[in-house]
């Protein structure tokens, strides 16, 4: 009987657990089968008569805050600079600046002045304190000329009066100051050298006097030069730049201003996508010289040269060299001239480093004290030679001189050959070219698309070698022309006026085509 009971017993146990899971199992399917109708009856209620859904207005959603991040922190700093220019303006005249450059808006000028008052100029553009006391880096094409400065601070409706503190037109960067009276919010630096292509980039700025806008994009590109003055390598974004962002900041993702906006390459005068802005570790430099002197001090040995030819292998292989730089021009008195280099002389080292680009001569000496000294190698008639230079002040060796453009080549000319025409250099075409004595034959035109336009010759050259043979005169050119095979390597030596009416020598190379 005992052990029918227990059995039993285990019987009613298992029976009272089943029972248990299944009101435990109906009650939940029923929870679930209310909370449909429920949300359904809801969704009813939320139904327009004509049986459209209702919108709601759904819990904030917390977005990528890494922009807004970088916005509030540096946006404070970045500040409107607005100009007002005394001119005079000519009868008849646009006003005393055109719209022709194609290489687009530098951001200066923005609006003209009104009809009732003809006498002067009003422009917008942007800054960034990046000093206590109220210092703020721009562009100098922001200030430049302004006989009054005026700084607009974010959240602030007060102008304050700024006074310049020094300006650097080789890089367009200058620095003012105001005195707010107050603690100012002040923007951080980085360091340029780390930024990589395809990094994200804030660009802060004033774009048509519309304060506080901030524009996302990359980095498209990085040391670009060529597009403005010597010392204008940029970074290049297609962060949106327009005319009032001149001068204000390019900032990385961690917040550090790693450039200044300066430019925009456009046929507009808006933006199409591409965009420059200056280095920080350039602005860095310019800025400290600026604050504690007034002025920016570079070094220089006295040269002017072929800008980055060592990518023509011919041009180099004719001179002897591996790489380097032509030099075209020697200044007179300078450390070069005293140190015997010459024109032609192919520069390719600048205390040990090698010298591929201008950049590679430039910055170094540029950035050497003056009086130091720097080691140079260069090659002379394949032949390597070392020398020590002391270093001058490049704003002593190359003042600035006014440009002319008077004097063209005569029309007589030769049919041409290889694209390029010429004629005899007669004393009075030399005296009118600002050529003085110089013997050889004169480019009178160069045909696009042809070799000479690949070789870089222009109207006016005077050449006076071909392939190291003297040419005297166009019996002398054409001898050495006809000697030119399809396929040969050919080295023209030039001489090409320059901008204070001097003769710069240049060495221009190439392959002859096997078809004309």
């Amino acid at each position: 009987m005992g052990i029918e009971w227990q059995e039993l017993w285990s019987w009613v146990r298992r029976r009272k657990i089943s029972a248990s899971l299944f009101v435990a199992i109906t009650l939940s399917v029923g929870i679930l089968i209310g909370s449909i109708i429920s949300g359904r009856a809801l969704a009813t209620r939320a139904e327009a008569p004509n049986g459209a859904t209702l919108l709601a207005i759904p819990d904030p959603v917390t977005m990528s805050s890494a922009f807004s991040a970088i916005s509030k922190s540096v946006g404070p700093a970045v500040v409107n600079i607005s100009t007002t220019q005394v001119i005079e303006r000519p009868k008849g005249g646009r006003g005393p600046h055109d719209y022709n450059d194609p290489f687009g808006d530098f951001f200066d000028h923005f609006f003209k002045a009104p009809d009732n008052a003809p006498d002067a100029e009003r422009s917008l553009g942007s800054g960034v304190i990046v000093g206590g006391k109220g210092f703020i880096l721009t562009n100098d094409h922001v200030i430049d000329g302004a006989t009054k400065i005026q700084v607009s601070l974010q959240g602030d409706p007060s102008h304050y009066n700024a006074r310049v503190i020094g300006t650097d037109k080789d890089t367009d960067l200058a620095v003012i100051q105001i005195d707010a009276g107050h603690d100012l919010p002040v923007a951080k630096l980085g360091n340029s050298d780390g930024v990589q292509v395809g990094d994200w980039v804030l660009a802060f700025g004033s774009p048509f006097g519309l304060n506080s806008t901030v524009t996302a994009g990359i980095v498209s590109a990085k040391d670009r030069s060529n597009l403005g003055r010597q010392f204008q390598r940029f970074i290049q974004t297609d962060a949106a730049i327009n005319p009032g962002n001149s001068g204000g900041p390019l900032v990385a993702m961690d917040g550090e201003v790693i450039g200044i906006n300066s430019a925009i390459y456009t046929g507009s005068r808006g933006f199409e996508g591409v965009g420059f802005a200056l280095p920080s570790n350039t602005v860095i430099s310019v800025y400290n010289q600026l604050v504690t002197k007034g002025k920016v001090t570079r070094g220089s040995i006295g040269v002017t040269f072929q800008e980055d030819n060592s990518n023509n292998p011919v041009l180099m292989r004719e001179l002897g060299a591996p790489y380097g730089i032509v030099i075209e021009r020697i200044e007179p008195g300078s450390p070069a001239d005293k140190a015997g280099l010459k024109a032609g002389d192919v520069i390719t080292n600048v205390n040990g480093q090698p010298v591929h680009t201008g950049a590679d001569l430039v910055t170094p000496i540029a950035q050497t004290p003056i009086g130091d000294s720097v080691q140079i190698r260069y090659v002379r008639n394949m032949q390597p030679k070392d020398v020590t230079l002391t270093v001058a002040d490049r704003s002593k060796l190359f003042p600035q001189s006014a440009q002319d453009d008077d004097g063209e080549p005569g029309q007589t000319e030769e049919p041409g050959q290889y694209g390029l025409h010429a004629e005899d250099l007669t004393p009075e075409l030399a005296q009118k070219l600002g050529m003085g004595k110089l013997i050889g034959v004169v480019v009178t035109e160069v045909e696009p698309a042809s070799f000479a336009e690949d070789a870089g010759f222009l109207r006016g050259d005077v050449i006076t070698e071909i392939n190291h043979v003297p040419v005297s005169s166009m019996s002398d050119y054409r001898a050495q022309v006809a000697k030119l095979k399809p396929g040969q390597d050919v080295l023209f030596k030039v001489a090409r006026r320059s901008d204070r009416d001097t003769a710069l020598i240049l060495f221009l190379a190439g392959q002859i085509p096997s078809s004309q």
